[in-house]
């Protein structure tokens, strides 16, 4: 049986701790879905279509990567796709305990659904989303923090 995991998030943008939870994942699952989320009420940089575009472009070379987006509850897209593990990346305790209530809640809104927690190398514990769309929105250059095959103009809508 293929063990297939579900990575949600906004992924607004895609960063070097997103890829680097996705490539430790795949030393243990045989193919991931990078679900992206919609939310109405997040105020985006980029555009859904363009978030997958840039993912896909990261791991143009991965057959065992799909991305695909998704609207309404994490557990009832992990049910459509046949897949009972979702993936989330922790950086600090802080994230540990807001992870640990959504693991929660989610197992009591569907206990098929296991959640599979991946610590983040030191290297990548302060990047985040929205670290890097703040740095970028005020002109920085987040090469950085952006997987080596993007590059900060990529951002650009």
């Amino acid at each position: 049986m293929e063990k297939l995991a579900v990575f949600p998030g906004s992924f607004d943008p895609f960063t070097v701790g997103h890829e680097e939870i996705v490539n430790r994942g795949l030393k243990v699952f045989d193919r991931i879905i990078i679900a992206i989320g919609l939310n109405p009420l997040k105020k985006e940089l980029l555009s859904v279509e363009k978030r997958i575009q840039l993912i896909n472009k990261v791991f143009a070379d991965n057959p065992r990567i799909e991305v695909k987006a998704f609207a309404g509850l994490t557990v009832d897209f992990c049910r459509k796709e046949g897949a009972h593990v979702l993936i989330r990346g922790l950086r600090t305790a802080a994230d540990f305990e807001y992870e640990r209530s959504v693991g929660q809640a989610n197992r009591a809104i569907n206990a098929e659904i296991e959640t599979f927690f991946v610590l983040t190398s030191t290297d990548n514990t302060f990047v985040s989303s929205s670290i890097v769309r703040n740095i970028y929105m005020n002109g920085g250059n987040v090469e950085r923090f952006l997987p080596k095959t993007l590059k900060t103009e990529d951002l650009k809508a």
